[in-house]
């Protein structure tokens, strides 16, 4: 799948051999100069991180329009299973979220958005975390290793890590996968989606350590606010419509570095 992604047009590390070596599997892909996404994005202008969410959100759109050859199981039915498998988890975890029945709650009130929802192949992992700008300013997608096939508005559930780095670069990839008309429906599904994820991070960060506890604590307390306790299923961080005035707090701030 890579190498159509590759060859569909999707800025990335191209492909060149997979193979098996010493009892494991390996990958070669072309080597990319330039720097991670997140490294640069301190150094833009809020106009570039934009920009560039914008290119962000078209780079995704192409890639959910690549044709799947392969059928899957109800959309519905499929991702049902996995929510009923997070909430238990959960729910059985050592360690709680504050307020995190507020997830539970949306997430038991708004299933019926996974009705028939459509697949398509997913990257996995979309955020600013698995981007990199080349030298020549062009943004490129890596780590496809967790690519699978699904709703194409799941891919938006790791879209809280683009926010908590630039909030216009994630507005920017949201208006631009929509072309700037971004459905209601497309909000309340995400909510429901990030939702899930962040009810599953927590068991997920005990094995990694007291960091990655804290930071999903942390994240869960972000989501809650910009969703008014899951009661507005709009983020407070998105912006529809761009104004100038939008970019003159960073324009300003780099002028006393």
């Amino acid at each position: 799948m890579m190498q159509r992604a590759a060859a569909f047009g999707i800025p990335m590390c191209r492909p060149i051999e997979f193979g098996i070596c010493d009892r494991g599997v390996y990958s070669l892909h072309t080597w990319i100069d330039g720097k991670d996404a997140e490294e640069k994005f301190p150094f833009l202008s809020r106009k570039e991180q934009y920009a560039y969410g914008l290119e962000a959100g078209q780079i995704l759109k192409l890639l959910h329009s690549l044709p799947v050859l392969s059928t899957h199981d109800d959309w519905e039915i499929r991702f049902n299973h996995k929510i009923d498998r997070k909430i238990q988890m959960y729910i059985d975890c050592p360690i709680k979220y504050e307020n995190g029945k507020f997830f539970i709650d949306y997430i038991n009130a708004n299933r019926q958005l996974l009705k028939n929802r459509p697949q398509c192949f997913q990257h996995g992992d979309y955020h600013i975390g698995n981007m990199m700008i080349d030298n020549d300013g062009k943004l490129q997608i890596i780590d496809f290793d967790r690519y699978d096939y699904g709703d194409p508005w799941e891919e938006f559930n790791r879209i809280v890590w683009s926010v908590q780095k630039s909030p216009l670069f994630a507005s920017g990839i949201v208006n631009g996968y929509f072309d700037c008309k971004v459905p209601l429906d497309f909000w309340r599904l995400l909510a429901l989606y990030i939702s899930s994820n962040t009810l599953s991070s927590i068991p997920w960060a005990i094995s990694f350590g007291q960091n990655e506890i804290e930071t999903m604590i942390n994240q869960a307390i972000d989501v809650l606010n910009w969703y008014d306790n899951m009661n507005n299923p709009v983020p407070t961080w998105y912006k529809s419509i761009i104004l100038e005035s939008d970019y003159q707090d960073q324009a300003n701030s780099n002028l006393l570095l």
